[in-house]
């Protein structure tokens, strides 16, 4: 997802067509330092998280607690997976992309994974290193921030919080035995629903924006609209009964509407 979206950040930043991006080195050089990023990200978070990953179940499986890798192991191994993909970044592509893939690293392992186990405001603060990518994207083209950058920010910010919801009451139970807080250990559902629907609100408004700033025409905004309608009813179902089922439905319902709406904007660009 960090690729998708920091692909969809390069081609609309581009102004031009997937062929003219495909052809260039820069673009390649952008997602293999982006992902290399991304991968010592994911690496250093479960290195972290080790101990809490062996009291999940949804976690037991992973490479650290199931034995398969050491945790000296997968901390060398992160931070060379960093090192590289900011020396490719540096290198071929320009310091403010690599300044964006470190930092979002810096927020999403020292800042987000320890701050799940004191605060519930670690979702927000969790958001903001997965929106970033469609700026790593926009600033590989631009070598500076854009409107557009931070409109798609958003987009990817704000989207973040109902589909994190979903998983928090998925897997409350998981989170309970591991000490983190997260807002569906306490709530009895009352909060759940009401953040799940003005979450989804919130992401229909925003999903309009690239329309109104002229960023696109009104067929992506039919588009953002109908998703954004369909994704509602979907969250609708969830808090109507708050199952485990109607919780991974609006989840799966997420990860559908993100994809479409990335293709809507594309699809828009050429046309």
């Amino acid at each position: 997802m960090v690729l998708v979206t920091a692909v969809w950040g390069y081609f609309l930043a581009l102004n031009g067509s997937f062929l003219d991006m495909l052809i260039e080195f820069r673009f390649w050089m952008t997602m293999l330092g982006t992902g290399l990023g991304a991968a010592g990200a994911a690496v250093l978070n479960q290195y972290v998280e080790r101990d809490a990953d062996a009291i999940m179940k949804r976690t037991q499986g992973r490479p650290i607690p199931s034995g398969l890798v050491s945790p000296l192991g997968a901390l060398v191994f992160g931070l060379w997976l960093n090192l590289l993909g900011l020396g490719i970044l540096l290198w071929q592509v320009n310091i403010l992309t690599a300044f964006l893939v470190l930092y979002t690293n810096f927020l999403y392992v020292l800042v987000y994974t320890p701050m799940k186990r004191f605060s519930e405001l670690n979702i927000s603060f969790g958001a903001v290193p997965g929106a970033i990518p469609p700026l790593i994207g926009c600033t590989a083209v631009t070598g500076e921030f854009t409107l557009e950058g931070f409109v798609l920010f958003m987009i990817l910010f704000i989207w973040q919080h109902p589909h994190v919801y979903a998983i928090q009451w998925m897997y409350r139970d998981d989170f309970a035995r591991a000490g983190f807080k997260m807002l569906a250990v306490r709530d009895d559902g009352s909060k759940t629903r009401q953040y799940v629907i003005l979450g989804t609100l919130a992401l229909i408004v925003v999903s309009m924006f690239p329309t109104l700033l002229g960023m696109s025409s009104m067929i992506y905004l039919a588009l953002a609209l109908v998703s954004g309608i369909g994704l509602l009813i979907a969250g609708v179902r969830m808090t109507s009964s708050l199952s485990y089922t109607s919780a991974f439905g609006f989840m799966k319902a997420t990860v559908f509407y993100l994809p479409l709406i990335l293709v809507g904007l594309v699809v828009d660009a050429l046309l």
